[in-house]
């Protein structure tokens, strides 16, 4: 398996919902991860969304993400227009994050549990919640 490509993808789509090119976008998924309605996102509600992404890209359902199912992927959000250039500082310590049994796969567990850098960053004041002003800092980044 290519670990370090496949991690490459995880944390490029990791951080798409975050790096939308048009604020209709941006809303529309806030909308849709916030299932509360309190227009913040805890860490349990991006975790959710997460999970779903990974049932979309999942598509042999055998519960991990090979490298076809993760290049499939990295095309559609490049051709969506929803790529922007991920951070590679850290990348191997994101990768060992992402594959926390070290298993050397991709499980949908770990790949919902897996809050990237930049997002637990944004979340200036711990609370495992952003706020709509820690959103509107991480777009400024």
């Amino acid at each position: 398996m290519k670990a370090k490509m496949l991690a490459t993808v995880m944390i490029v789509l990791a951080t798409c919902s975050a790096c939308a090119a048009d604020g209709q976008r941006i809303r529309q998924a806030f909308r849709h991860m916030d299932q509360n309605g309190d227009r913040a996102l805890q860490f349990e509600e991006l975790q959710a969304a997460r999970a779903r992404l990974f049932d979309r890209l999942d598509a042999n359902r055998n519960g991990l993400l090979d490298n076809g199912e993760a290049q499939a992927a990295l095309q559609q959000v490049k051709e969506g227009g929803r790529f922007q250039k991920a951070t590679m500082e850290g990348l191997d310590s994101q990768i060992d994050r992402i594959d926390s049994n070290g298993d050397g796969h991709v499980a949908r567990a770990e790949f919902a549990k897996f809050i990237p850098d930049r997002l637990l960053h944004a979340d200036s004041n711990g609370d495992r919640t952003l706020s709509v002003s820690e959103l509107r800092a991480l777009r400024q980044r």
